[in-house]
């Protein structure tokens, strides 16, 4: 195999479960991608056996058996407990999850959030790789239905003291932004997340239509609250990662999730950011992300290095 490692990850969701063996080396390589129903309904210790089942049905189509797991999964674990925290799948909080698959499987798990993993597959094999040379912190931003991030150093995930390393959806931004789920006022996830700014165009017009329309109309100049909901996402998007750069300064920010695909974050936002970050100039690069839906699981393997 040209002295590529071999990685296996799994990319754990509500819906699905997806599993990737990845060639890692110069040339990355996927060797397979296989999915099944995650059937969360039915218990934690139903999605271990899930798991199980998939990493059997990979092995039998390539003859490979894992020496180790990557998983990523929609929240994440405790290092001091090893028990699981904040998941979209309530089933899994609370429990040992690393242990109770390293017990099933007999192998090594490794375990953390779909952002850190999001991260990290586009620092280590997709836009930082492609476009930048000798990156080396990332700042992987998640702008969707909420509002995330991960940080990448020097190709591994930086997890942070209590695990919450790139966690800016709750710093405070602006005070419209409203109550969060948090318990906070004005998180940066009450303004920028896609929900925060369609809720935002319906008070101005008493209209509903999704992200992607708004954009559509802001670009007509026949619409001034369009105009007005994308001006107020680039702005305090402006300003709300103007904060990560002064404290972190990464080379490169990847935005994904839905609002990523705003080109406006991208043509207006460097030059925002100049009013904010304290430097004369901003050489922080915004970039969009290539992998797509693979960054979740392709992430996932690339804990096992």
């Amino acid at each position: 195999m040209d002295n590529k490692q071999i990685l296996w990850g799994i990319d754990l969701g509500g819906t699905k479960i997806e599993g990737v063996v990845l060639a890692y080396g110069d040339q990355p390589k996927v060797i397979e991608r296989h999915r099944i129903p995650t059937e969360k309904e039915k218990g934690y210790h139903h999605i271990i056996d899930r798991i199980a089942i998939l990493i059997d049905e990979i092995s039998n189509k390539t003859g490979m058996l894992p020496e180790r797991l990557g998983i990523g999964t929609p929240g994440f674990c405790v290092q001091e407990t090893g028990l699981m925290k904040n998941c979209n799948t309530t089933s899994l909080i609370g429990q040992p999850l690393p242990k109770d698959l390293e017990q099933k499987l007999g192998i090594p798990v490794f375990i953390e959030n779909d952002a850190n993993c999001f991260a990290l597959a586009e620092a280590v094999l997709g836009v930082v790789r492609s476009s930048m040379k000798n990156a080396r912190m990332v700042f992987g931003v998640i702008l969707g239905t909420g509002v995330g991030g991960g940080l990448v150093f020097d190709k591994k995930v930086w997890q942070g003291r209590q695990g919450i390393a790139g966690e800016w959806g709750h710093n405070f931004l602006d005070e419209s932004g409203g109550n969060c789920y948090c318990g906070k006022t004005g998180c940066v996830e009450t303004v920028l997340c896609g929900p925060a700014l369609e809720k935002f165009y319906k008070d101005h017009t008493g209209k509903y239509l999704k992200l992607s329309e708004i954009h559509q109309r802001s670009k007509t100049g026949n619409d001034p609250a369009a105009k007005q909901t994308i001006d107020r996402l680039t702005r305090e998007f402006a300003k709300a990662i103007a904060y990560v750069i002064n404290i972190l300064d990464p080379d490169a920010i990847v935005i994904g999730g839905g609002v990523g695909n705003i080109d406006d974050l991208y043509s207006k936002c460097p030059e925002l950011l100049r009013e904010y970050v304290f430097n004369d100039k901003v050489e922080t690069r915004l970039l969009k992300p290539e992998l797509g839906d693979s960054a979740g699981v392709l992430g996932a393997a690339l804990l096992g290095l």
